[in-house]
């Protein structure tokens, strides 16, 4: 009788490779998808504050604008993610969602924009150095928003004191507020929206 050993063994080699391949697929798929999502969240959250600091510049509901700019940063985040993970997903609507996300860029200034990402990430301190540098700039929008960066940083960091000092020259700077009684509320609405885009995205709702 023949003996079937070396084609059992070249069956259970084949089905170990085969094993390994799938996993080895399996495995690459999950981190490209997991980088993509990761590249939405943070995209989306960036998005989201964006829009919510350009409401109280320019004026609008809070809760909109933060709506709007969480689908402009989700779509760019995730179509970075996927290319960084080698899954390159281009197409138009992602493109023009890339440029509303540009857009909001450049209506608060790369200073502002640049610090929206610190304040998610309760790093008070930096978003208010980019807050003063914003608020400096001869810009009058890049100014206003540098100065609602620091009153949202101060206030979510509770100290709610050096945020309120800034009321004076956020009356005086924006035309839609008649009163530091009307910043208070425009800043005690914008600081729940904070959080609560925080906790939409699984991050911490409150600052340790």
């Amino acid at each position: 009788m023949k003996s079937t050993t070396p084609y059992n063994h070249r069956a259970i080699n084949l089905s170990i490779l085969l094993s390994v391949t799938v996993f080895i697929f399996i495995n690459c798929s999950s981190q490209t998808a997991q980088r993509a999502g990761q590249g939405a969240a943070g995209g989306a959250v960036v998005g989201a504050v964006g829009g919510m600091v350009s409401a109280l510049v320019f004026g609008g509901d809070v809760g909109d604008a933060a709506a709007r700019g969480a689908v402009w940063g989700g779509a760019t985040g995730a179509t970075a993610g996927a290319m960084s993970g080698a899954v390159a997903d281009s197409n138009q609507k992602k493109a023009q969602q890339a440029a509303e996300l540009e857009a909001l860029r450049k209506r608060l200034g790369d200073d502002a924009f640049s610090g929206l990402a610190a304040l998610v990430e309760c790093k008070h301190e930096v978003a208010q150095g980019y807050g003063r540098t914003a608020a400096g700039s001869d810009n009058p929008d890049f100014s206003l928003a540098g100065l609602w960066l620091q009153v949202l940083a101060y206030a979510d960091n509770r100290q709610d004191d050096q945020a309120r000092a800034l009321f004076p020259d956020l009356v005086e700077k924006d035309s839609k507020l008649s009163s530091e009684s009307q910043a208070e509320t425009e800043m005690q609405a914008a600081l729940q929206k904070l959080k609560d885009i925080r906790q939409e995205y699984k991050l911490p709702r409150e600052c340790g």
